[in-house]
Parts: structure tokens; sequence; C-alpha cells
């Protein structure tokens, strides 16, 4: 049992060291609510965490009907029994008092209770006046990463073969689209080639873009155990700020952003230039390795330092770290994934592994993170509007396929273009085209970027808003029906974490009121709407979360996340298991690629690939052509500069990103008293030198001003670059003072007030972490500035 005490302020807790090749040793971490002793739980029921990508299995504890706590499982692969703060505090969300219990309706301006019969017909009624009037198209869904396997297959078959439209996406658009984009470029197809075990035998750890310490905290637990075990690894760390990560790296590169791909062409420059690539492993499994070295050929260490702010000196260190390594694990998350060229940077650390050969022996891991627990179910169902199974909408035979399972004729599934992404439905639905927009379980009032258009959007009388949640966000508060949604704990499905272990959480508490599973909310729909098969019968025959999860694992035979030797039987014991799972892989598959790449066939590909610059479509002729035997694709990249960069007027470049304590839009966690304690409001970073040129000093109210729009926070000087202003984008207006919106129009505090409507066009993820700022004092440490302005929810 871990005996450290204070987990707020020792996020990471005790080390328990090992040496390379070693198992992780296991540590039981253990919280209880206030009053509740060990003794005292009645049950203890499976489960992991819901508040990152981490997949961390945990067993919940239950007295009287309640939660009242979580225990690590210490058997499991992924944490061995560790939690993480979210993980041991966020539960107490769940018997948060303002829990929606009952649906809301809009009637005269007000959001009202009412019953489901009325709620549901409400929405169905819509639904159908909709699709008579104008058609499939008039109809989108906006989903989550925090919903079960079950819950997200069972809203891809209502939505591509119930409603028949193309626009369904999750807000996984806003995390991890590059992480399967990038996977799909190089690889053919989705699904991560490493595991977490690749900790344990690496000798050489590389983090672009990814402060795990905060966002993925067992999982930096485990690599903070090898650093303090004997023969530790070398640590990489490519990130604009002193994180943890950094602090404990033998070389930390502080790019500006938006360089990234100046930065990784100048390190693959470099492992050519010094003979480190493994040419048997690239002749064998790749293509395209000569337009790569034409490509790089020319991006020097110098070149690079020019462009990114970074000593050459440190750049060819770093390279040599890469070069040197025999066993290189690499991680990359929103550094890379929602900043300038996001996709193209991505494929670029895919372009490292291949060039070195470190792909499918333990230690040699690449993980193209996860931002939210269930992200990966998102993808692999076809909730982010890829097609089930990660198959290929370009590929007929694989529509026919998918049309068999479901028994709907193929033209029934849309499949005449690419699916319509995140920030292309809110595009229709401001325009509008989109005339009902159902959102489930996440909340784009405070996550999406430029709120004030968003805000805008969602307001508008022609669009029929349904938000599916837990509370009434930011979101909820502009919708025109919501429905009470169960959470984690109330409801029984599985979910994959990042490296494809699948988990099981089963129901340990009713749901309150009378909240629903999602589930069950998405079932009812479909049978209002009476949705049928080609033969009449109904489209969806299942009624449950097992009967759910067969009928994906019919959809997933075959395919790369084969299901189909998994049970809730199996995951009832021992630990989470890793997909594809098979009769002939009973235990899970640890890595991806060990013999070779074996999903890139032109017949077998999730994707024939993009234009790295347009985003343009490759059309099956083109990519049979260029990888007729279904080798990885070593794709090259030119630097591009970022669409809009410092000025005079915006001098500074915005990034947003996480802090360990809280999760998204803090729907959740800051209803956890310790967790929002511990970062009870939003902060604004600068280094001490841009605070000093502008006479600022921490705890100063400051305004964090762009061409969209303005925020206020309290300042922390920081250890981050020069020329950089960070601040977390987890606050709404939600607990201002002042009650859900400042009055009078001033500035709140949701970063993304101030961030841009712009994209990569690749994976069509919102780029955060590339604004032009500026920063000025609203009020010296608390007290009310010469402008007469208060402090927006400003507690220091």
């Amino acid at each position: 049992m871990d005996s450290s005490t204070d987990r707020i302020a020792d996020p990471w807790g005790a080390r328990t060291p090992y040496a390379p090749g070693a198992p992780w040793p296991d540590r039981t971490d253990m919280h209880l609510a206030e009053g509740v002793a060990e003794e005292d739980v009645e049950r203890w029921v499976r489960s992991a965490s819901i508040l990152h990508s981490n997949g961390d299995a945990l067993d919940i504890a239950v007295r009287d009907g309640r939660i009242v706590g979580v225990r690590g499982r210490a058997v499991d692969r992924v944490n061995r029994g560790r939690l993480g703060p979210k993980d041991l505090y966020g539960w107490q969300a769940n018997h948060s008092p303002d829990r929606l219990t009952r649906p809301l309706v809009r009637e005269h301006g007000r959001l009202v209770e009412t019953d489901w019969d009325t709620a549901m017909d409400r929405v169905t009624a819509r639904t159908k006046n909709l699709l008579d009037e104008r058609g499939p198209g008039a109809v989108g869904f906006y989903t989550t990463g925090q919903l079960f396997l079950e819950e997200y297959y069972t809203l891809a078959v209502l939505a591509h073969a119930g409603i028949r439209t193309n626009h369904l996406d999750g807000n996984t658009r806003l995390c991890t689209a590059t992480a399967a984009e990038a996977l799909k470029e190089t690889f053919g197809s989705d699904g991560q080639p490493g595991s977490y075990e690749d900790v344990d035998h690496a000798d050489t750890i590389a983090l672009f873009g990814h402060n795990a310490a905060e966002t993925q905290t067992v999982l930096w637990m485990r690599i903070l155990d090898r650093l303090e075990g004997s023969d530790p690894p070398r640590l990489l760390c490519v990130d604009p700020r002193s994180t943890p990560v950094a602090r404990r790296a033998d070389v930390h590169l502080a790019p500006r952003p938006g360089t990234n791909v100046a930065l990784l062409n100048a390190l693959l420059h470099e492992i050519i230039r010094t003979g480190r690539v493994d040419r048997a492993y690239v002749e064998a499994h790749t293509v395209g390795f000569d337009e790569l070295a034409a490509r790089v050929e020319p991006c020097t260490p110098a070149w690079a330092a020019e462009i990114c702010d970074v000593p050459a000196a440190r750049i060819e260190r770093a390279a040599d770290l890469l070069g040197g390594a025999r066993r290189l694990l690499s991680t990359v998350l929103q550094g890379v994934y929602q900043s300038h060229q996001a996709s193209a940077a991505a494929v670029q650390v895919n372009n490292l592994h291949l060039l070195r050969g470190m792909l499918g022996r333990p230690g040699c891991g690449l993980l193209q993170m996860n931002g939210q627990p269930t992200a990966q179910n998102t993808r692999e169902c076809g909730a982010n509007g890829d097609l089930p199974g990660f198959r290929n909408w370009q590929n007929d035979r694989h529509v026919a396929e998918l049309a068999e399972i479901w028994n709907v004729e193929p033209d029934g599934i849309p499949h005449y273009g690419p699916p319509t992404h995140a920030m292309q439905i809110f595009r229709y639905a401001e325009q509008g085209s989109l005339g009902m927009l159902w959102i489930s379980g996440t909340n784009p009032a405070v996550s999406l970027p430029e709120l004030a258009r968003i805000r805008a959007i969602l307001a508008q009388e022609r669009l029929f808003v349904v938000v599916q949640d837990l509370f009434l966000t930011e979101t909820a508060q502009l919708a025109d029906v919501v429905l009470p949604a169960a959470t984690w704990g109330e409801k029984t499905g599985t979910f994959t974490n990042t490296d494809r272990t699948v988990h099981l959480s089963e129901k340990a508490v009713e749901p309150p009121g009378e909240a629903r599973a999602d589930l069950d909310i998405f079932l009812d729909f479909a049978a209002r709407m009476d949705f049928r098969d080609k033969d009449g019968g109904p489209l969806i025959g299942w009624r449950d979360p097992q009967g759910a999860f067969a009928a994906w694992q019919r959809c997933s035979a075959g395919r790369p996340c084969d299901y189909t030797g998994l049970s809730y039987d199996r995951l009832r014991h021992g630990s989470g298991i890793q997909w594809p799972c098979t009769p002939d892989a009973p235990d899970g598959t640890a890595r991806l690629y060990t013999d070779g790449i074996d999903h890139a066939h032109p017949d077998r590909c999730e994707s024939y690939g993009k234009d790295m610059v347009t985003g343009a479509t490759v059309t099956p002729v083109e990519y049979r052509s260029l990888n007729p035997e279904g080798k990885a694709v070593i794709k090259a990249a030119e630097y591009l500069p970022p669409h809009e960069d410092a000025s005079p007027e915006y001098p500074l470049q915005l990034i947003t990103g996480r802090t360990v304590y809280h999760f998204h839009t803090r729907t959740k966690t800051g209803r956890a008293p310790e967790l929002n304690a511990a970062a009870p409001d939003v902060w604004a970073e600068l280094s001490p030198a841009e605070a000093a040129a502008r006479g600022l000093a921490d705890g100063d109210l400051v305004q964090v001003t762009t061409a969209r729009g303005a925020m206020r926070a309290r300042l922390r000087t920081t250890e981050i670059r020069d020329g950089v202003v960070f601040v977390p984008f987890h606050y709404g207006y939600w607990d201002t003072p002042e009650g859900h919106r400042p009055p009078d129009g001033r500035p709140g505090r949701a970063a993304n007030e101030t961030t841009v409507t712009d994209w990569d066009p690749v994976s069509k993820q919102p780029l955060f972490k590339t604004a032009a700022a500026r920063v000025t004092p609203v009020a010296r440490d608390g007290r009310r500035g010469a402008d007469g302005a208060g402090t927006a929810g400003s507690t220091a």
C-alpha cells in the first residue's frame, strides 16, 4: 500500500524502482470516503479509470448502495495497483447534489423538468420531420471519449445505418484525431504499435509534446520507477514548458510553437547523416525512404535552430540520443496533435521508428497517445465518423462487408465522401444546413475554439440541440432537450486504453433519480424511430451491454481490432487484455508489427492516406501504385510557417493545455473537493523575462487577448520559453461569482474564448497551440485595476 497520504501534493506517490527487463513491482493505492475503513466496504466492483486515457484498473468500493471509494488492482498489467489523483478522488462527482435526475425540455425560453416519454417524443418527432423534409444530412451527432464501447457501437449503427447520416464525430477530434490519422498514414490502419510494457525494456524514452506527468500520471510513475532503478533509460522531452518531464530529461528541447516539423526533420536529417538507419528493416518493410531522405537533406540542425529557436548543439545531442538507442520508446500527445502541421509532425515520429527499425520488440514501442479514456473505442466503433472495425470508406468490399453484418444495402451506409469532422459539423450548423445536433457526454461550449462563435451556433433557434450529460453544463444550458445520463459506476460496459488494453467496468450502484445509461437512451431512440434492416427486422437487435458487445465482436472479426477472443467472463478475472484477442491469440497481443506490417495492404487498409499539406484524399489507384505489397509508408513533410504568428499587436504565442488535477471542462473533477481545491481557478504562465518586460508579478490579474476574444487569469511566472503564454483550458464560466456568464461582456476565464477556428488539414484536429496573443495587467495582487474591472472568477 502506498504510504504517501497526500496525493494532491505528491501526485505520483512513493517510488518502487526496478531494473530493465524486470516486471514493474505492484503498489496498491486506495482512497475511501471520510469515516469509511476498508473493512466497512460491503462490495468491491471491478472497473477502471474514466478520467484519462491510461486505463488504470481499479475496484469501486460500495457501502449502503453508494460509492465510497476506489482501490487500485495490483494484478493489472496497466497500473499494477497504482492510481493517480483523478482516479483517487474523481468518483465523488457521482454524488454531486446538482446531478441531472429528470429530463428537461425548453418551454418559452426556459428549461423545465419533464418525463422521459415527453422528452424522447420531442427528439423523435424533430428527427422524423428533418428526415422527411431535408434528408439525413440535416441530422448530426457529436459524442465524447468517455462512453463505453457498447454505447459507441450502438450510436454508430443508428447514425450510419438508421439515420444514414455522415455527420457523426466525437470530441476525440480535439484530442486524438491526429493519433489515428498518423497511424493510418504510416501503417494503413489505426492501432497503437507499442505497449506500456515497453517502458520496462526501453533504454531511451522520447516524449514529444507529451506531459505524461500530468496527463497520464500512472504511466509517468512507471517511467519514474525505471529512472530510479539500475541502468535507467535516457529521456528526451520536447515541450516549450518546463514540465516535470522536462525537469527529469537528459535532453529538453523547447521549440517555438508551430515548428515541430522543422525540429523533427532536423532530427531525421541527423539520423540519416550519421548512418543510424536500419537499412535492412527499411528495405524489407517500408516504401518512401528516398523521398524522405531528399526532403530532410537540407534540414540541418543549424537550419532548424533558426526556425525553432533551439540551439543547434542541443538538436544534435537529441539526435545522438535517438540514434544511439538500442530500444527506443516514443510517445506523442497534444503538444504535437493540437499544433500547426499536427499530422505531418506525428508522422515524422513514426518515420523515426521506421528508420531505426524500432518496432515490434520489447522496449521498441510507439504510442501515439490518446487523450481520453475511451477514445480508442470511439475510433474502433465508428463513432468518430469512420466505418466500424477500421474499415475503409473508399473500399467497396469493406462497405459491403459492413452492410452484410448490419443486414442493410451497401448504399444505405453513407460512404460518398469522407466522414464529416466535428469542426465541419459545427460549420454546417452555423450555416443552417444542419437542423439537429445531438451532443452526448461533452461540453463544446467550453472545449471548442472561439467560444463566442460556438455559443452563437448552439443558441440558434433553427438548430435543435439535444444534450445527454450528467450535469447542466454550459452546453446543456443552451439545449432544447437535456437527457440525464448515468455515468461510470452506474452502468456496465467495456473500454479500451491507449495501448489497446480492454477492461470491463461493472455497474456498482444505481444512477440518481431517473438518469439512464447512455446505451439505454440510444436503444430507446432507435426503437421509437423504428429503424429496420432490409428484411424488415429491427436494425438493432440487442437490448443490453452484453448483447451489444457480442454484436461488436461480430463486427470486429478479422479486422485489426479483433475482439472475438474476449468475453465479459474473461474480463472479470485477472488483468486487462490487449486486442487483437482471438481464439489463436487468446491472451491478447502485446505489440503490433512484430513480423512486418500487417494492415497496410490495399485490400485491407483502413485508409489510403492523405496529402500532408492539403489533406486531399489519396485515391485507391494511387495507393496501389505507391504501396502494392502493403508496407509501411514513410511520408515526408515540408515545414510550413504557422497560419498565425506573433506580431507587434500580439507579440506572444498562446498555447493551452491541461493540469494534473482536472479533466477536460471540469464537469466531474470540478465537483471533487480535493481536485477542485488543488486547482480552483485558471492561471496564465509567462517566463520571468516576459513578465518583467510587462511590469507583472506572480498573482497579478492579467488579460490574455487575441483577435477572437479575451480571458482573465492570475499570473504565474515559470520556466516556460520566452515569447509564449500558457493557459489551462479546463475552466468555463461555471464558478464565477457572477454566475453562468460575467455581466457587461467582461472577459471571463475560459481559454477558448481566445483560440482560433483552424484545424490540421489531414486529421481535422483543431489547433489550440498557435494563436497570437498579448498579455496586459488588470489588477495587481488582486486589487482593482485602473479601468475599474473586477476579478471575473479569479480566486488566487
